[in-house]
């Protein structure tokens, strides 16, 4: 149980108990106030973590009966550029998170090629200087989970460092329900599937990730949900969560997703006529609230391009 609020700023008294178990100081003070351990680290670094008259190291030992005082400074501001221009749908919010309906085409972080124009530029812009609690001492946006440049859908946000860990070991233990829409190449033939193949990086072009024996466990499933002239739509379970996941798979099972140029090739990587990105859509999201442990569940709709393409292929004028 965490001890007062992870965002909130000043000094945290935690009194050690006499029967305490010693573990290190950094760890016990992480799962005390619900801030993340990189984030105490730090402010162990700085000097801010004392037990008396004695400033304590990262790897020091607690010591049952002891009273650890812990300075929390106020965050920093946040150093991408507030963008409210860019405009992205939010289709649930509360003190915790955000939920919102990344379109298609926006990056998710600043980086190189991309300092302005992300999703945490809008989030900024949209949530103003106030906005977030804090993550790690900044006042910035958590993402605790990522979708390719070109997949639109449902994303977590976090507001504080408190709700950030909740959500991430959420994601740890497969507790959060995530449910893609996918356009894919040719009739699959199951009505329902299960995929569950090891995913690591292609070994002979490493911007790529591939099925390999040496790969992480990655578990995806799927259901029919229409099958259309040549192509199939299908929702998709996400059980891991590994880089291009949902992509590999179904390349490798060879119903690569629509429009994918990466994975996909000739017909499959065009896609449809009238289609001009990946046919893949983060739909449906069930997860726990952090603070109260209410069930929260979210949904987005197919975005009006990939809704024409499936138009254009029931009427047979793709």
């Amino acid at each position: 149980m965490a001890d007062g609020t992870a965002g909130s700023a000043g000094v945290r008294v935690l009194a050690v108990p006499a029967d305490a178990v010693a573990t290190r100081v950094d760890r016990y003070v992480a799962d005390r106030t619900g801030l993340s351990r990189s984030h105490v680290q730090k402010l162990i670094t700085d000097g801010r973590l004392t037990a008396g008259d004695r400033t304590l190291r990262a790897n020091t030992l607690i010591e049952p009966g002891t009273e650890l005082r812990l300075d929390v400074p106020e965050p920093a501001p946040a150093t991408p550029r507030a963008q409210p221009e860019i405009d992205v749908p939010v289709v649930y919010e509360d003190a915790d998170l955000l939920i919102i309906d990344k379109p298609s085409g926006l990056v998710v972080h600043p980086a190189p090629g991309h300092a302005e124009g992300t999703l945490v530029n809008a989030l900024l812009g949209r949530a103003g200087p106030d906005g977030f609690g804090g993550i790690a001492g900044v006042r910035r946006p958590g993402i605790v989970h990522r979708l390719d440049r070109d997949t639109s859908g449902l994303l977590m946000v976090a507001r504080t460092d408190l709700a950030q860990n909740a959500l991430m070991a959420q994601l740890k233990a497969r507790r959060v329900k995530k449910t893609y829409l996918a356009l894919v190449h040719g009739e699959v033939a199951a009505a329902v599937g299960r995929i569950e193949a090891p995913i690591g990086r292609d070994p002979r072009q490493r911007t790529r990730m591939a099925v390999v024996p040496s790969g992480r466990l990655a578990t995806t499933g799927y259901r029919v949900a229409e099958r259309l002239p040549g192509w199939t739509l299908l929702e998709l379970d996400l059980v891991t969560g590994r880089t291009h996941q949902i992509r590999v798979h179904l390349d490798a099972i060879g119903h690569p997703v629509a429009g994918d140029r990466v994975y996909g090739t000739g017909t499959s990587a065009r896609g449809p006529a009238g289609l001009e990105r990946l046919f893949l859509h983060a739909w449906r999201l069930e997860l726990t609230s952090p603070s109260t442990g209410e069930l929260i569940r979210a949904s987005a709709p197919l975005p009006a391009d990939l809704e024409d393409v499936l138009a254009s292929l029931r009427t047979g004028s793709a």
